[in-house]
């Protein structure tokens, strides 16, 4: 599937950014600018089912595959920067080596989908479609109110058949075995998706590791300072 794709800038260099679950393009707001004053021609896409993109006929169809070869489909490859977030995360990790941007960035990547009563259940994922702004300004007490109006719109706009499309992932090994290029995880504080002794492992397997101190799963909504400093060490 070709997807939706926005870009900011029109610098020599390209820049990927992939959103996560219930989100589109506009998560990178404030990201996507950033790096346009950096020299960055920064393009963001719209997951299949998420935003302005397609939607598939079948929930089997949200596969993080399918996500992955969408991005193969859709974006260019040999960018020098390429990002994803949670969801984006393990899309991105499935596509990077087809992709093959000089550098990549997982912002608390969803590469494990715990199994059991406490593990992965989609339906609290669908449950999702009726939060309202006020629900979002509960979870994320430290989003901007740009970002509260952002949300409730894709939310709106999310199809949520594609939690269904995770589910046999469920329970998976999807750690990455080592790095396809240099690779930065930058992590929430505390993260509920990378723990600590999965941090040590992805280190073992060369990955770099950093935490972004006091930040929920979004990072950079919650420290969008703090996000794009971690970025500028890395690249």
């Amino acid at each position: 599937m070709r997807l939706h794709t926005t870009t900011w800038g029109s610098g020599d260099r390209i820049a990927l950014l992939v959103h996560g679950i219930m989100s589109d393009h506009r998560t990178w707001r404030r990201v996507g600018p950033a790096l346009a004053e950096r020299g960055y021609r920064a393009v963001g896409v719209d997951l299949r089912g998420h935003g302005a993109s397609g939607r598939a006929e079948r929930p089997e169809e949200y596969t993080p595959w399918d996500h992955a070869d969408d991005l193969v489909e859709t974006l260019p490859a040999r960018a020098e920067l390429a990002i994803g977030h949670s969801l984006g995360g393990l899309a991105l990790a499935y596509a990077v080596e087809r992709l093959a941007p000089r550098r990549a960035v997982y912002a608390d990547p969803a590469w494990h989908l715990p199994a059991g009563e406490e593990g992965y259940r989609p339906e609290l994922f669908t449950q999702g479609k009726s939060l309202t702004r006020d629900h979002i300004r509960i979870l994320n007490p430290r989003w901007a109110a740009e970002d509260l109006d952002i949300e409730t719109e894709t939310i709106r706009l999310w199809d949520e058949r594609t939690a269904h499309g995770l589910v046999p992932s469920v329970g998976a090994d999807l750690w990455p075995v080592k790095p396809a290029v240099p690779s930065l995880v930058l992590l929430a504080d505390p993260s509920v998706l990378v723990r600590p002794e999965d941090a040590r492992t992805l280190e073992e397997r060369g990955f770099r590791v950093r935490s972004i101190a006091g930040a929920g799963h979004t990072l950079h909504r919650d420290d969008f300072d703090g996000f794009m400093t971690a970025l500028d060490e890395w690249i």
